[in-house]
C-alpha cells in the first residue's frame, strides 16, 4: 500500500493553493504550518510574508482566508492576531485519514519511506574482549539499536558494526599466560553461560596481571608475545582467538538479556583493519596530512591546542612503530567509504570521546576520505548517573556490572507484573516472560526518553512504576487496549466518518496522524528520545480518551465500531513505536 498524506501535508497543499492566488509570488513560500494549542493547527508564515511584500498582514491573512475551501478537509479558518491563521480539521477528514492507515496492510501505518534513502554504517554496542561489560556500555547499546531500527524502518541501508577492543598489549600478558597454563579455559562452549565464560576470563586476567607485576621474566615474554601476536606467529593468533571466542559467548548472553539482536558477522572489532593500518599510515604521511614529530606520526590542527597553548596532536603511530586508537578508527573509516559504500558513518560513542573524533574525521576529510558525499556523525551520549547525580557505582565504588543491573530491573519488574497477575489471568510463565520484557523496557526507556547527549539518573523505582513517563505506563495502556478488544465480544472495530468527534477523540486521532512524520524527523535527526516523548504523550491521549469517551457503553453500535478502531489504531501506534525503541508490548499486563 503507499503511503498515507498526512492530514497536515493535506491542510498545508490547500493552505498553499490559497497563499499563491492572493500572493503569486508566495507561491513556493512555507506557511509555517503548526499543531496548536488555539486550534488544530496554526499557520504563522503570513507575517514574514507580509513584511516582505510590504503588504499589512491582517489583510494578507483575510485574504488568503477567502481563497480556503472549507468542506472535506478543512472545516473552519480564522484570522487571529497581527496574521496568524487558526485552522481546524473536519472531523470526517481525521477519520478517513486514520483508516487510511488503518488499512495498510504493511503494517506501516502509512508511513511513507524517506525520500533519499543511502547506506549507514553504525558503530554502536562496543565491549572488551576479556573484560565484563557494565553500565558505562548500556547507552551505546540501547541508543545504537534504536537507530538501527528506525533507520530500516524508514528504508535506510543499515550496516551495524561492533568495534570490540580485541587488540592491543594486555592481550600479550593473557596468551603468554594460558600458553603456560593451557588448562585454565579448559572447556566447551556448551557446557558454559556467557556469565561463566567471562568470570573466567576476569580470573585469568588478574591471575596473568599478578604475575605480569611480580615476574620480571613473564613480563619479557608476554612483551614479546605482543610484538609475535601484531606480526600474526599462527600459535598466538590460535590462543587470541579462544579469548575473543570466549568473551562472545559472554557478550552474547548479555545482548540476549538486553533482547537485542547482535550478529556475529556485525562484530569487527579493532583487530579486523589490523592489515590496514600500515598503509593508512604511508596514505597519510604521503600526502602530508600527518608528518613525524619526534619519531612519531602526527596530525596537527590549528585550533586544538593543549592547556598551554601547544597544538595538540593525533597520534596516528607512535614512535615506538606501534599503532594507536587513531590508526585503527581512520582504517575503518577507509573500509566503510570504499568497500561497504557509506554515504554515513554513526559513531554511537561515549561523548567524553568528542575531541579524538573531531580529529579523525577531520583528518580523513583532509585525506579526501570524507567528502561531501560521505557523512560522519558521533551520536555523542552522557553518563548513566546514580540517584545521588554522580556516576553510577555500587556501594563499593566499583562499576556496575551491566548483567546484574538487568537481573535487578527484571526481578523488580516480575513483582509489578505478578501484583495484577490474577486480575488480568497471567500463568506463572507469563509472568517470568513480561516480567522481562517490562524489565528491559524499563531500563531502554530511561535511557531512549532521555535526550543522548544529556546525563540521567538510574532510578529502578521510578523506571518500573505504572505513573508518570516510562515505559511501563505505554505497556499498560497498549494491554489496556488488547483486553478492551477482548471483551467487545461481537463488535468489531471500523471506522465511521460520518461521526461526530468528542474533543478527546480529535487529539487523539489528530495525535496519531503525526506518527508518520515523527518517525522520519526522529530517523533523520538521531533522536531517539522524541519517538519516546511522541509515544509518552499518545498514552496521555489514550487515557484522557478514556476518561472521557465510553468505549464499549457508546452510545450507538456505530460509535462503539468507531471508537473501537480509535483504540485499536492506538495500540497498533503504540506497539509499531515501542518497538523501533526495541521495546515489547505484552498483550496481558
Amino acid at each position: 500500500m503507499a503511503s498515507v498524506t498526512s492530514l497536515r501535508d493535506s491542510v498545508q497543499q490547500h493552505l498553499a493553493s490559497a497563499l499563491s492566488a492572493a500572493l503569486p509570488e508566495a507561491a513556493d513560500a512555507d506557511p509555517l504550518l503548526r499543531r496548536s494549542d488555539r486550534a488544530d493547527y496554526q499557520a504563522n508564515g503570513i507575517l514574514a510574508l507580509a513584511k516582505k511584500a510590504k503588504a499589512n498582514p491582517r489583510e494578507l491573512a483575510t485574504r488568503v482566508v477567502s481563497g480556503i475551501v472549507t468542506g472535506e478537509v478543512i472545516a473552519d479558518v480564522e484570522v487571529s492576531g497581527p496574521g496568524f491563521l487558526n485552522i481546524t480539521v473536519a472531523d470526517r477528514a481525521i477519520t478517513e485519514n486514520l483508516a487510511a492507515r488503518y488499512a495498510d496492510d504493511t503494517g506501516r501505518l502509512g508511513v511513507p519511506y524517506a525520500a533519499h534513502p543511502g547506506t549507514t554504517v553504525i558503530d554502536y554496542a562496543q565491549p572488551n574482549v576479556a573484560k565484563e561489560m557494565h553500565v558505562g556500555h548500556l547507552r551505546s547499546a540501547v541508543i545504537g539499536d534504536a537507530m538501527v531500527r528506525l533507520l530500516e524502518f524508514t528504508g535506510e541501508n543499515v550496516v551495524r558494526r561492533h568495534h570490540i577492543g580485541d587488540w592491543g598489549t594486555q592481550f600479550g600478558m593473557l596468551i603468554q599466560y594460558l600458553d603456560e597454563h593451557p588448562h585454565e579455559l579448559d572447556h566447551k562452549e556448551s557446557e558454559v553461560s556467557g556469565e561463566e565464560a567471562m568470570s573466567n576470563l576476569d580470573r585469568l586476567y588478574k591471575t596473568a596481571r599478578r604475575l605480569f607485576d611480580s615476574d620480571e621474566e613473564f613480563k619479557t615474554r608476554a612483551r614479546r608475545r605482543v610484538v609475535d601476536l601484531q606480526a600474526g606467529d599462527p600459535k598466538t593468533l590460535a590462543i587470541w582467538q579462544k579469548f575473543v571466542d570466549e568473551s562472545k559467548i559472554y557478550f552474547f548472553s548479555v545482548f540476549d538479556k538486553l533482547d537485542m539482536e547482535v550478529r556475529d558477522p556485525d562484530i569487527v572489532g579493532e583487530s579486523g583493519y589490523n592489515d590496514m593500518l600500515a598503509e593508512t599510515c604511508r596514505l597519510l604521511e604521503e600526502s602530508g596530512v600527518a608528518v613525524r614529530s619526534e619519531g612519531a606520526l602526527c596530525v596537527f590542527f590549528d585550533d586544538i591546542k593543549g592547556p598551554e597553548g601547544n597544538p595538540v596532536p593525533l597520534i596516528v603511530q607512535k614512535s615506538d612503530g606501534g599503532y594507536g586508537y587513531a590508526a585503527t578508527d581512520l582504517s575503518a573509516i577507509r573500509d566503510r567509504v570504499f568497500n561497504l559504500k557509506a554515504s554515513t558513518l554513526l559513531y554511537v560513542v561515549d561523548a567524553r570521546q568528542a575531541l579524538h573524533f573531531r580529529m579523525v574525521f577531520e583528518t580523513a576529510r583532509r585525506a579526501g576520505w570524507l567528502n561531501d558525499d560521505v557523512a560522519a556523525v558521533q551520536l555523542a551520549f552522557g553518563t548513566v548517573l546514580g540517584k545521588d547525580g554522580k556516576p553510577f557505582k555500587t556501594r563499593e565504588g566499583e562499576t556496575v556490572k551491566l548483567e546484574n543491573l538487568l537481573d535487578e530491573a527484571v526481578e523488580r519488574a516480575t513483582a509489578v507484573v505478578r501484583e495484577k497477575a490474577e486480575k488480568v489471568g497471567l500463568t506463572e510463565d507469563e509472568i517470568v516472560e513480561n516480567g522481562r520484557y517490562v524489565g528491559v523496557g524499563a531500563v531502554k526507556y530511561a535511557d531512549l526518553s532521555t535526550s543522548a547527549v544529556r546525563d540521567y539518573k538510574f532510578d529502578l523505582d521510578q523506571m518500573v512504576s505504572l505513573n508518570g513517563d516510562t515505559s511501563v505506563y505505554l505497556q499498560y495502556a497498549y494491554a489496556r487496549i488488547q483486553s478492551i478488544l477482548r471483551k467487545a465480544g461481537e463488535a468489531r472495530p471500523a471506522a465511521h466518518p460520518e461521526l461526530a468527534l468528542a474533543p478527546a477523540e480529535r487529539a487523539l486521532g489528530l495525535h496519531l496522524d503525526q506518527f508518520a512524520e515523527t518517525v522520519l524527523e526522529v530517523a533523520a535527526a538521531r533522536e531517539p528520545h522524541k519517538m519516546a516523548s511522541y509515544l509518552y504523550q499518545l498514552a496521555s491521549l489514550l487515557t484522557s480518551f478514556y476518561d472521557q469517551c465510553p468505549v464499549l457503553k457508546a452510545d450507538s453500535p456505530a460509535q462503539v465500531a468507531n471508537r473501537l478502531f480509535l483504540v485499536d489504531l492506538t495500540a497498533r501506534t503504540l506497539h509499531e513505536g515501542m518497538a523501533l525503541l526495541g521495546i515489547r508490548t505484552p498483550g496481558k499486563l
